[in-house]
């Protein structure tokens, strides 16, 4: 897993995303699943992606879809579990008890699979 944490989500974070993922995946075809947010659609990740020719393809979920979006799932399961169980005096401390949610998640990942998939 490939994780980038950043103060702003912008073209350049998305940029450096795309290039940690290609570092951690050297190999192979790499299909990433996106929101329609802007900056997926910026010119500079757009230019990197096509020097690429094709080895990453970017799959943008149709707008205001949050039932294929496992992500908006996991906010809300982020959200009712730490953000709204106590208030952080500091944003530091906000980070960490979101940090520990996600430690805790990778350590049952089929928690994960469990409460966010919906099975066929």
């Amino acid at each position: 897993m490939v994780w980038q944490e950043d103060e702003q989500y912008t073209a350049e974070t998305f940029l450096s995303l795309l290039q940690k993922v290609l570092a951690h995946y050297p190999n192979g075809k790499i299909v990433i699943v996106l929101d329609t947010a802007r900056i997926h659609h910026a010119k500079l990740p757009q230019s990197f992606l096509e020097e690429m020719n094709g080895r990453v393809e970017l799959v943008f979920l149709p707008p205001y879809s949050p039932q294929p979006n496992l992500v908006e799932g996991l906010w809300k399961w982020l959200k009712s579990d730490v953000i709204n169980r106590a208030f952080c005096h500091r944003v530091a401390e906000s980070r960490n008890s979101v940090q520990q949610f996600m430690d805790e998640l990778m350590k049952a990942l089929w928690s994960i699979i469990d409460r966010l998939c919906v099975r066929f």
